[in-house]
C-alpha cells in the first residue's frame, strides 16, 4: 500500500489498479501493451512516486504514479516472484529481483545489468576439497528452490534466507558474504521481510514457525558496523567468522506458531509501527488471519470466506488489512469502531439505563447567572492552513528529501458541450444518408422509421432539444409535428435516418439511438 492512502492490486490481464481508500474508487490504472501476463509482485518507492511491478512473462516495469507512464521495462531470464526497490534513494534506479528457480539478483533498471547474490556460504573441508557452488543463474545449469531476500532500512546490505536456514548478510555493492546467522532447525527460509523502522526482521520457515530478530546494526553507517566487526574478530575465520560476526547482527526475539493446529503460515508482514504481526493461514480451505503483538501473545484471529490467502499486507499508518484469496477478491478488514459521544464533549455521560433529569431553573437560560461564559483564547483573525500536508512520523522514510506523494489528483470526465452534440448528430445522419443500403438501417424498426424520416436535419435536432429538456411534448409540437408529417421533406425521402431521440425515464436527459451503433 501506498502512504498516500491507496492500493495498488495487480491483475491478471498485466494490468494494475490503484484504489483511493478515501473516495474508494479506482484512482488511476497503469497498464502496457507490452505486458498482458499476470502480476506477481507490486512495489511502493519510499516516497510513493514510483511504483516497481514485476510480472509472470519474465519482466520488470518501473512506472511513475503521478503522471501513469512507464519508465523502463526489463526482461529477464527467469521469472519474478517478488521485486523490490531500492529504499535508500527517493527516485530509485536499482532493485532486488528474486526469481523462481534463480539466485536473488539487483537489477540497474537503467542498464538492465543483473548481479546474481550469493545464497550459500562455501566451507572448505580438511581435504580442501570445495564443495560445488549452486550459485549459478539463468541459463538453467543449475536450479534450486526460491530464494527470499529484501533490503535493510536504508538498503546498504541484502539479507538473503537460503534453503539451508541461513541468513545471509551481503554487501550488494561488492556482493561480498559479511555475516551469517543460522536459524534454529534449519528449514527452508520461504519469507524474510524488515520492518518499516529496521529494528526487526521476521522470517517465516518451512518448519510452520514465524521468528522475529532485534537488529542490533545501526540504522546508519550499518556497512562501517559491519567492518568494524570483521575486523576486531581477525582470530576467527571463515564460516565461523561469519556466524560470529551475525551474532552481533541479529539476536533471536520472538517465535510465533500454532502450537494445535501446526499450521504453515503465507505472507507474514509486520504493522506499520512494527508493533504487530500479522500471517495468514496457508491452508487451502480457509480464509484465517493471525494477529500478534511483538511480545508474542496471539490476539485475534480474522475469519473470512472459505478460500485460500495468497498474499497479505498492512496499511502504513491505519489499522487496516488488506488480503487477496485464491479467486482474485481482495477483502480489506478494518477495526470495528463504537460510538463515543463522549470523545466529543467532555461533560457528556453516557447511561446504562433511563434515569429522571431535574434541571435547574435558569440552566437553558440564554444568559445563566450561575456561571460565566469563559472567553476564547482562539485568535479568530489567524489563518487557517488546509493546504500544507503534515508529514506523519510514524513513517519510516519520513527522512527523505523529496516530498512524500500524498494524493492522486482525480480527473474530470468533460460533458460534451451542446454544439458539438449537434456537429456529431448531424454528421452521423449525413453517414447513415450515405450508407443507406447498411445491414443497420435495414434492421431498423418500422417504429423508428416512422418517428423521424419526415424530419429535416434541423427539425429534428429542434425536437431532440425538446426531448432532453421535457419528458413528455406540449400540444403546440404536437400540432407541427401532425403538419410536418402531412408536408414531407426532399431530405428525409432520399434517405432513412436511424437517429431517434430517447428520453430517460427517470432523469430529463435524453441521448440518441445512433451513439450505440457500430458504423
Amino acid at each position: 500500500m501506498g502512504s498516500s492512502g491507496t492500493m495498488e492490486v495487480g491483475c491478471n490481464d498485466g494490468s494494475c489498479v490503484i484504489w483511493d481508500f478515501e473516495t474508494r474508487g479506482i484512482a488511476k490504472e497503469l497498464r502496457d501493451n507490452d505486458c498482458s501476463s499476470p502480476i506477481t509482485s507490486v512495489c511502493w518507492s519510499k516516497c510513493g512516486n514510483r511504483i516497481l511491478i514485476s510480472a509472470a512473462d519474465k519482466s520488470l516495469l518501473l512506472w511513475d504514479v503521478m503522471s501513469g507512464k512507464r519508465i523502463t521495462r526489463i526482461v529477464l531470464q527467469q521469472t519474478p516472484l517478488h521485486a523490490r526497490l531500492y529504499p535508500g534513494s527517493s527516485k530509485p534506479s536499482l532493485c532486488l529481483a528474486c526469481p523462481l528457480s534463480c539466485a536473488p539478483m539487483i537489477v540497474d533498471l537503467n542498464t538492465g545489468n543483473t548481479t546474481s547474490l550469493k545464497v550459500s556460504v562455501l566451507e572448505v573441508s580438511n581435504n580442501g576439497a570445495t564443495p560445488a557452488s549452486r550459485n549459478k543463474c539463468a541459463d538453467g545449469i543449475t536450479s534450486f528452490s526460491p530464494t527470499a531476500a529484501c533490503f535493510s532500512k536504508n538498503g546498504n546490505l541484502v539479507y538473503v534466507g537460503n534453503s539451508k536456514g541461513e541468513i545471509l548478510i551481503i554487501n550488494h555493492i561488492d556482493n561480498e558474504v559479511r555475516a551469517m546467522v543460522p536459524i534454529p532447525g534449519g528449514s527452508v527460509v520461504k519469507n524474510i521481510v524488515f520492518s518499516r523502522n529496521g529494528k526487526y526482521l521476521l522470517t517465516n520457515s518451512n518448519d510452520r514457525i514465524i521468528r522475529i530478530y532485534e537488529n542490533l546494526l545501526p540504522l546508519k553507517d550499518e556497512v562501517r558496523a559491519l567492518d568494524d566487526l570483521n575486523e576486531n574478530l581477525n582470530d576467527l575465520e571463515g564460516v565461523e567468522k561469519l556466524k560470529a560476526v551475525g551474532s552481533k547482527c541479529l539476536t533471536l526475539f520472538r517465535e510465533l506458531q500454532d502450537l494445535i493446529t501446526k499450521v504453515h503460515w503465507k505472507a507474514p508482514c509486520f504493522s506499520g509501527d512494527g508493533e504487530w504481526v500479522v500471517g495468514g493461514s496457508a491452508s487451502k480451505g480457509e480464509h484465517k488471519i493471525y494477529i500478534w503483538d511483538r511480545v508474542g501473545r496471539l490476539v485475534k484471529i480474522l475469519e473470512g470466506p472459505k478460500e485460500a490467502i495468497i498474499d497479505l499486507a498492512w496499511h502504513p499508518v491505519r489499522p487496516i488489512v488488506v488480503s487477496v484469496s485464491l479467486n482474485g477478491i481482495v477483502y480489506i478488514w478494518a477495526k470495528d469502531y463504537t460510538e463515543n459521544w463522549s470523545a466529543f464533549a467532555p461533560d457528556f455521560k453516557e447511561l446504562e439505563e433511563n434515569e429522571e433529569y431535574v434541571e435547574r431553573e435558569d440552566e437553558f437560560d440564554l444568559i445563566p447567572e450561575t456561571g460565566k461564559l469563559k472567553e476564547s483564547d482562539v485568535n479568530e483573525d489567524d489563518e487557517v492552513d488546509i493546504v500544507t500536508v503534515e508529514k506523519d512520523p510514524g513513517f519510516s522514510d519520513s527522512d527523505m528529501s523529496e516530498e512524500e506523494l500524498c494524493f492522486l489528483p482525480a480527473t474530470p470526465t468533460c460533458d460534451v458541450p451542446e454544439q458539438m452534440d449537434k456537429f456529431i448528430e448531424s454528421s452521423s445522419k449525413l453517414v447513415d444518408s450515405n450508407n443507406s443500403g447498411s445491414p443497420l438501417s435495414e434492421e431498423a424498426g418500422p417504429n423508428e422509421h416512422t418517428t423521424n424520416h419526415n424530419l429535416s436535419p434541423l427539425e429534428d435536432d429542434a425536437w431532440g432539444t425538446r426531448a432532453k429538456r421535457k419528458r413528455k411534448p406540449s400540444e403546440k409540437v404536437l400540432e407541427l409535428q401532425a403538419e410536418k408529417l402531412k408536408k414531407p421533406s426532399k431530405s428525409s425521402k432520399a434517405s432513412k435516418f436511424k437517429t431517434k431521440p430517447v428520453v430517460d425515464e427517470d432523469g430529463s436527459n435524453g441521448f440518441y439511438g445512433d451513439e450505440f451503433s457500430d458504423e
